[in-house]
């Protein structure tokens, strides 16, 4: 499948269709490793706070034993929030803490991390309540952590882990 595929795109008359939806999965409140999977680069039009100023809206997945949970995690590129910038580039790899960093923002999809997530409540249009995935907070970058996740998805059989038998979507991971 192209790569062009994977990506949204307009549809024509003569398209064939697939895709049947999958179930949306609620996180239960808690840590878990996700992978960064989209970016879309758009334009905040501003509040009683903060002016209009540019966003970037990433797309993280996480992967459970009920299917794949996805999440949208939004980073608005103003001054008195850049604290929200460094944790999620601190948390993919990209930042150290301390140092400046000028974010690398496409390479960014691809990368792994892991988070607190926790269920947000919400009202949508017509007013009833509804929940979705959201982010409490990132945990900075771990090697050791992300191995341990890794290894802890693998089926194990009497205490042993076995290899898997298909590649997973931590397989790509750098270490």
């Amino acid at each position: 499948m192209s790569d062009y595929a994977n990506q949204p795109h307009a549809l024509t008359w003569d398209d064939e269709i697939s895709n049947d939806s999958g179930s949306f999965v609620l996180l239960e409140e808690g840590d878990y490793s996700f992978k960064v999977t989209s970016l879309e680069r758009t334009h905040f039009p501003g509040s009683a706070k903060l002016p209009p100023c540019d966003k970037a809206i990433y797309t993280l997945e996480v992967e459970t034993d009920t299917g794949a949970a996805i999440v949208k995690y939004e980073l608005i590129l103003f001054s008195t929030l850049e604290w929200k910038l460094s944790e999620f580039f601190r948390a993919i790899g990209q930042k150290k803490r301390g140092e400046p960093l000028r974010p690398r923002w496409k390479e960014a999809v691809g990368a792994t991390g892991r988070a607190r997530f926790k269920p947000r409540t919400y009202t949508k249009k017509d007013g009833t309540e509804g929940q979705t995935n959201g982010v409490e907070r990132f945990y900075d970058y771990d090697p050791a952590a992300m191995q341990s996740a890794r290894q802890a998805a693998q089926p194990q059989v009497n205490g042993w882990t076995q290899e898997p038998t298909q590649s997973t979507p931590w397989d790509d991971l750098p270490f």
